[in-house]
């Protein structure tokens, strides 16, 4: 499997198979037991002298004693905060907060746990023009690495381009203390990459969207072999902690490399993002993105397999077109996610999905390139074998386990090709004039 360390020293070189320059921009990444005891060391590589520390309650209690103390005994002197929120979330709050408590004179951040606080860091080390180092909590999510910051905006899940961390550590004597919940946020998230992938090369295929294979064959070995080890994960086993982190650490350089979300993320993602809008708004069920990925991905790919038995029907998808109205769905869409409706419905005034001249266009490619299209729904895993797996590592494989209902969910599928400008399966159903017969 090709590691992260090998990427990172081939950073910049020129792609022989797609042509362009893959940058990951991440300048370490420390996966190891005592892996923390570096961040003196690379302080200094830093010229940093007053760092400044931040935790949440749960990464404080996780790991505060032990990052602290190393550096207390390296006699670095750093200021810190500590976020006492019972559920921190990666909104304008959050980042308002650890701003104002940052001093002037914080020379590099050093943001201690997974998705929040690593999102949180990568804003303020870009705003404040200095390095930043996540110490990973828990193996949760594949955020790491990206050069972006998934928050909270009004309601709205929005990726805003930051930085990517000057360094990642994850420390295997942190990690195994993870909650196993989180551990298995981590797998979920990783086996969302059967389905992004799937994506973005049928994108590609109908589209024309840019697409490296290279990059592609990144993700699906580092795929392999976190699936190979979970098991032994989810019982925290140093050693396949470590290849846990190091995939969740590839997949986001990876989403540098291709400069977008396509490796990592595709309409698995989304039915996860309309889950936390509905909650931001309304409060509903919702669990960690890790968790929602993996369920999803399960959902997902059992449409695709229902997919595989279709034959495209341009008259059937034209009639299907013309009586879809669009002021009647942007009124689900409100009356489902409230307030942050309004961004998607602003958003399609520029993306113009609904076009019915750009629907017809790609109505065509897809017929003309079906046998394609199929080939690569061929090459996801089966859903009963996928989920076997997920049950044996006590991953959930339905909704309804985490309070999510059946029409939620069938909701929040019909609503992610509104959720951005990126082609997945609910725009291609949709395309085809079929997606209500998949909810």
């Amino acid at each position: 499997m090709t590691s992260v360390a090998e990427l990172m020293e081939n950073d910049g070189m020129l792609c022989p198979q797609c042509g362009r320059s893959h940058h990951g921009d991440l300048g370490k990444c420390l996966i190891s037991e005592g892996a923390a005891g570096e961040l003196p060391e690379l302080l200094g590589e830093y010229m940093a002298e007053h760092p400044y520390v931040i935790f949440d309650e749960g990464t404080e209690e996780a790991a505060g004693d032990y990052v602290l103390g190393i550096l207390d005994g390296a006699g670095i002197t750093y200021s810190r905060h500590t976020v006492r929120r019972k559920h921190p979330a990666p909104d304008e709050l959050m980042v308002g907060e650890v701003f104002m408590r940052c001093p002037p004179d914080s020379d590099c951040i050093i943001a201690v746990g997974s998705g929040v606080l690593n999102d949180t860091g990568k804003i303020l080390a870009s705003q404040k023009h200095i390095p930043q180092v996540t110490v990973a909590t828990a193996p949760s999510m594949d955020g790491f690495a990206s050069a972006s910051s998934a928050m909270d905006i009004g309601g709205l899940k929005v990726s805003l381009d930051t930085k990517c961390p000057d360094a990642v550590i994850g420390d295997t004597a942190i990690l195994k203390n993870s909650p196993v919940h989180m551990i298995r946020s981590g797998i979920g998230d990783m086996l969302a990459k059967y389905v992004s992938l799937a994506e973005w090369k049928i994108s590609h295929i109908i589209n024309g969207e840019y697409y490296c294979p290279r990059v592609a064959d990144l993700v699906a070995e580092s795929l392999r072999r976190c699936v190979d080890s979970s098991e032994k994960a989810v019982e925290k086993d140093p050693r396949a902690l470590s290849d846990l982190m190091g995939g969740l650490v590839l997949s986001g350089l990876t989403m540098n490399y291709a400069g977008m979300s396509r490796p990592a993320s595709g309409g698995e993602h989304y039915i996860s993002h309309i889950i936390d809008m509905r909650h931001l708004e309304f409060g509903t069920p919702w669990d960690l993105h890790g968790i929602q990925c993996g369920i999803s991905t399960l959902k997902v790919i059992r449409a695709y397999e229902k997919l595989r038995t279709y034959r495209p029907d341009p008259v059937h998808a034209e009639k299907a077109a013309a009586s879809f109205d669009y002021g009647t769905w942007s009124l689900k869409l409100r009356s489902f996610l409230g307030r942050s409706a309004d961004v998607l419905i602003e958003n399609e005034k520029k993306e113009r999905k609904y076009d019915p001249d750009s629907r017809r266009k790609r109505t065509s490619r897809i017929v003309a390139e079906w046998d394609r299209i199929l080939k690569v729904i061929d090459e996801l895993p089966a859903s009963d074998d996928l989920e076997g797996f997920m049950k044996k590592i006590g991953h959930p494989t339905e909704f309804s386990e985490i309070g999510i209902s059946r029409e939620e969910e069938d909701t929040a599928f019909l609503m992610t090709k509104d959720i951005r400008d990126k082609y997945v399966l609910s725009t291609l159903l949709w395309d085809l004039g079929i997606i209500d017969e998949f909810v």
